[in-house]
């Protein structure tokens, strides 16, 4: 409790300190800057944490590198460490000398070479706000904090610079509620885990949450992960960094269609959230892909290309995947996407289709869908509908969240269906359709057509109902004819008669 409460204050502090950097620069470029110190302080922190044990060992490990490595540690030289950046918070230069420190330690951490931000001498940048920024770590004790603690800083940050680049940069962030939701469905204890698409990692990070809750070792989940934007892979990297997730982003950030970083890979769990509707993804120099074994892909909308690219991924006998897409891929026939979907379902790799409610996203208001396809199914012949439409609550005017009951009730009747252990169709909500019934419904995936609308018990006698409007009813054309005569007193002041 005292490690929440410590959490909270510095998210607090953090921001408010960031938040006085938004008036000389850009909200994405300060973004960067905050989110580079969290990292910074992080990795120091271990690192001093490591060498006090090797020093207190005794036997004069302290600067082998590999004593560090082995334990998931970076090697953080002398003038990159958390105290000589104390030393310099309050001075003209302290932007240069993060600068110099993050370089300092790329050269001796090669994976991560080229990631971390190098843009704190920049002329636009307030020095004495960085200083201000760092200060607010130093005063608060950091030291105490968990390692999840800071992980949860970390996103924490990212969620809320997602929220105020709003469409025009957050991309990189899929809402914790929606990255639980898929994770506690797939249920990925052990194996290997893939994002084609993996904005700043949070899939990565709630598979590894899962993992701890359940009692599981880390250890036995291989992560891996391709990005096209060479910004948010550095934000990837360093947020699993945070966690101490090892993970393999590939080479470079990459086009996950024309240079598959894991072509020749197959994976047991796919968790992706992918751009949606994306018109121009260059289908053109890809007709003869082998991904497209269900058919080519329209060419103005990429929803069906992520869809057979992820599904290839899959181990052939038991790979299972979560994915975040646009409604209209449950029921498009535009350039042969309703094709492909036919072949998915008489393929019967559909496992589940969950209907979500709107303005659950940074980037966009409309209302999403989930899809589980799975490789092996255990429902043969079946696949389980779920109209999740009006669950939810708003946290604010235009963003809603799922919340802890919304995704347990969802989950839990997944889970329920997959071990064919107590579970029952219920209309409005959940129902088990055959793909005889899906055949008939022409292959449309959409959940209301399935599990039907929920009868409205009402046992208020006619009677009394009846009683009630007419009453409801007087008391308004009273207001009216009062709201009528104060219409026209204002009117006849002015010169206007009746």
């Amino acid at each position: 409790m005292a490690n929440e409460k410590l959490v909270t204050s510095i998210e607090d502090k953090l921001w408010a300190a960031a938040d006085k950097l938004r008036g000389s620069i850009d909200a994405s470029k300060y973004k960067n800057i905050v989110l580079g110190i969290v990292f910074l302080k992080y990795i120091s922190d271990r690192f001093e944490q490591r060498y006090n044990e090797l020093i207190a060992e005794g036997d004069g490990f302290e600067d082998d590198r590999d004593e560090y490595e082995r334990f998931n540690v970076f090697y953080v030289p002398t003038e990159a460490r958390w105290k000589s950046i104390i030393e310099h918070a309050t001075k003209p230069n302290i932007g240069q000398i993060i600068d110099e420190a993050f370089i300092a330690i790329e050269k001796e951490n090669k994976n991560l070479a080229g990631i971390l931000p190098k843009i704190y001498s920049g002329a636009d940048i307030d020095q004495r706000r960085i200083g201000e920024v760092i200060m607010v770590f130093e005063n608060s004790n950091t030291l105490l904090i968990e390692e999840d603690a800071l992980g949860r800083v970390y996103e924490y940050f990212l969620g809320k610079f997602a929220f105020i680049l709003g469409a025009g940069g957050g991309e990189y962030y899929t809402p914790s509620s929606v990255v639980k939701l898929l994770v506690d469905m797939i249920e990925p204890f052990e194996g290997t885990i893939y994002d084609p698409c993996c904005g700043s990692g949070g899939m990565f990070v709630q598979a590894q949450k899962f993992v701890k809750a359940h009692g599981g070792s880390t250890f036995k989940l291989s992560v891996y992960g391709q990005e096209l934007n060479a910004e948010t892979r550095r934000l990837a990297t360093m947020n699993l960094a945070i966690r101490g997730i090892e993970s393999n982003l590939g080479k470079t950030h990459e086009d996950t269609f024309h240079s598959d970083q894991f072509r020749d890979e197959k994976f047991d769990y796919v968790l992706a959230n992918p751009p949606f509707n994306i018109s121009d993804w260059g289908q053109d120099s890809l007709l003869d892909d082998p991904r497209w074994k269900w058919g080519i892909p329209a060419k103005n909308n990429a929803n069906y290309a992520w869809l057979s690219h992820m599904l290839n991924k899959l181990k052939p006998s038991k790979g299972v995947a979560g994915i975040v897409l646009a409604n209209g891929s449950l029921s498009s026939q535009t350039a042969g996407e309703g094709t492909i979907r036919i072949k998915f379902i008489d393929e019967d790799v559909v496992d589940c289709i969950v209907a979500m409610p709107d303005k659950l996203f940074y980037t966009t208001g409309i209302p999403v869908c989930l899809w589980f396809l799975r490789r092996g199914k255990k429902r043969k012949g079946e696949v389980l509908f779920i109209d999740a439409r009006d669950m939810g609550v708003m946290v604010s005017r235009k963003l809603r969240e799922l919340t802890d009951e919304d995704i347990s009730l969802i989950s839990e009747t997944y889970h329920k269906w997959l071990k064919n252990d107590g579970y029952e169709d219920e209309v409005g909500f959940c129902k088990s359709a055959s793909l005889e019934e899906i055949q008939k419904h022409e292959y449309m995936l959409t959940p209301g057509r399935y599990v039907g609308v929920k009868e409205i018990v009402d046992d208020e006698p006619f009677e009394e109902k009846m009683e009630k409007l007419v009453s409801e009813l007087s008391d308004l054309m009273s207001e009216s004819s009062v709201l009528d005569e104060k219409i026209k007193k204002s009117l006849g002041a002015i010169g206007y008669e009746f």
